[in-house]
């Protein structure tokens, strides 16, 4: 990982047939009260925690640490088009440690009124396929202050940093569930076995029922 970026850490939540979601996009509570408040220790050992749109606009999070005690992270929403509603939850408690990744398309009179709430408002140029550019935007979030970057989804997201090779560390909390049809964490092939994302620096807890595994990202070349 270069300088330049915050080391990152990838978590999300999975069951035992590698789903984040059902089909109709429900993620709540795959994981047990007890992973939960891992989760948000985990949190509050970050400097900012990272969403795309999707997450926000399905389950509303906080992303705060009311489950522990300690510091709340930065919020950082991916949101090309800045489609978080200015009702949302992370609006409501200190908007003034929101930031919001958007492009160029984002609408001008939106910027201005997430801003006034006291958000902050990043414009990111675009990748290729019209989306905030993650290696520009992670330069930018360093230059921020922000060191370690806790990255929680969902499936966009999480593809999208394990294909650009920019996490340094995962944490997958697998529940004793079988959904069946359903969203997966990662939705695209990471390369053939001489390029795929390899793991070293095992530690698997238990956390209730759930499986908590956590691993350093070795990159396979």
């Amino acid at each position: 990982m270069k300088k330049s970026f915050p080391q990152v850490t990838l978590k999300f939540a999975q069951t035992l047939d590698g789903r984040i979601a059902t089909v109709a996009g429900d993620s709540k509570w795959i994981s047990s009260p007890e992973s939960r408040r891992f989760a948000h220790k985990l949190r509050s050992q970050h400097d900012a925690v990272l969403v795309g749109i999707n997450t926000v606009l399905k389950d509303n999070p906080r992303l705060d640490i009311r489950s522990v005690r300690g510091k709340n992270p930065f919020k950082v929403i991916v949101d090309n088009r800045l489609k978080t509603p200015l009702s949302a939850k992370l609006l409501k408690r200190q908007p003034d440690k929101t930031i919001f990744a958007v492009t160029k398309k984002a609408d001008l009179r939106k910027i201005r009124r997430v801003e006034k709430l006291g958000a902050r408002v990043l414009i990111i140029e675009a990748n290729r396929n019209g989306q905030v550019d993650l290696k520009i935007l992670l330069k930018r979030l360093k230059e921020l202050g922000i060191k370690r970057l806790l990255v929680e989804g969902g499936s966009k997201i999480i593809t999208s940093f394990l294909k650009m090779r920019l996490v340094n560390r995962v944490v997958v909390i697998i529940a004793p569930r079988i959904i069946g049809q359903g969203l997966e964490s990662v939705g695209v092939s990471l390369g053939n076995t001489k390029t795929r994302l390899t793991f070293v620096d095992f530690r698997v807890l238990e956390s209730d029922d759930n499986i908590i595994v956590k691993a350093k990202v070795k990159v396979s070349r």
